[in-house]
């Protein structure tokens, strides 16, 4: 892989992780594109997901500071209860990826990638055209109920091509909570299983470089981490105004187009 590569698809995580139109499944798209073959997938797709994990820490600084913060205090608050459902939302993924990982990257590998992608790519879509047109009464408060049910979304997510925004987004708005509040809720509880997803690599001494080395893996994540940061304020802004379904048509084309690529 070229530096120029590695940036190439550093820019397409960047924009889609926050974008409710999976970023897995553009990252197989793009390398499908450019002709990218690395044996190391999860390893140069979880650099990437760390930068934007980065850029959500910069965007969403004064929250995270203000939970941070709450965690001292002597008396239950509101911060202390929000770290607890974002722990809750973190269960379903954590099994998921000590159980799955290995089978997640074979399916990584698999000839039949790009359809899978484009039927989960055409799930996305449904998911967040239902969430467009359904008409509840929002919430103010995400209820531990709620956190585990959208953590259980993030888990399914883990399918390559099945957006994790969108399918938390859509989940938590389903459920009846504030647009506002699952956007930002969605783009917190993530920080966490990313995190330790790196941490497990570098333990169990998978973070090699032999076959993708150091500069197009530092280019990629660069690049990943600027796009991501302008990404991330942009959807929150989306989610506000409530123009999801323009999310879902997209998904709908880039999955139609994903599993015809797959037959050419």
């Amino acid at each position: 892989m070229s530096v120029i590569e590695a940036i190439i698809l550093g820019i397409v995580q960047g924009l889609t992780e926050f974008l409710p139109v999976s970023s897995s499944g553009h990252l197989q798209l793009a390398k499908a594109l450019l002709g990218v073959e690395i044996e190391e997938n999860l390893l140069f797709d979880c650099t990437l997901h760390a930068a934007t994990v980065l850029s959500t820490i910069v965007i969403l600084w004064p929250e995270i500071k203000r939970l941070i913060v709450g965690i001292f205090s002597r008396t239950f608050n509101d911060e202390q209860a929000y770290i607890i459902k974002l722990i809750i939302s973190m269960i379903p993924i954590a099994i998921v990826g000590f159980t799955l990982k290995d089978y997640i990257d074979a399916m990584l590998s698999s000839p039949y990638i790009l359809t899978i992608v484009g039927a989960m790519l055409l799930l996305t879509a449904l998911l967040l055209s239902f969430a467009y047109y359904a008409r509840v009464r929002p919430k103010e408060n995400i209820s531990y109920r709620d956190s585990f049910i959208i953590g259980l979304a993030q888990a399914i997510a883990a399918m390559p091509g099945l957006s994790r925004s969108g399918s938390t987004i859509a989940t938590g708005i389903l459920l009846g909570n504030n647009k506002n509040a699952v956007a930002q809720f969605s783009f917190l509880m993530v920080l966490a299983p990313i995190l330790g997803e790196m941490f497990l690599n570098i333990v169990k001494g998978e973070v090699v470089f032999s076959s993708i080395g150091i500069a197009p893996l530092l280019a990629g994540f660069v690049a990943a981490f600027a796009v991501g940061c302008a990404a991330c304020k942009f959807m929150l802004g989306i989610v506000r105004r409530g123009k999801l379904i323009w999310f879902a048509i997209y998904c709908a084309i880039a999955g139609v187009v994903s599993i015809i690529c797959n037959f050419i």
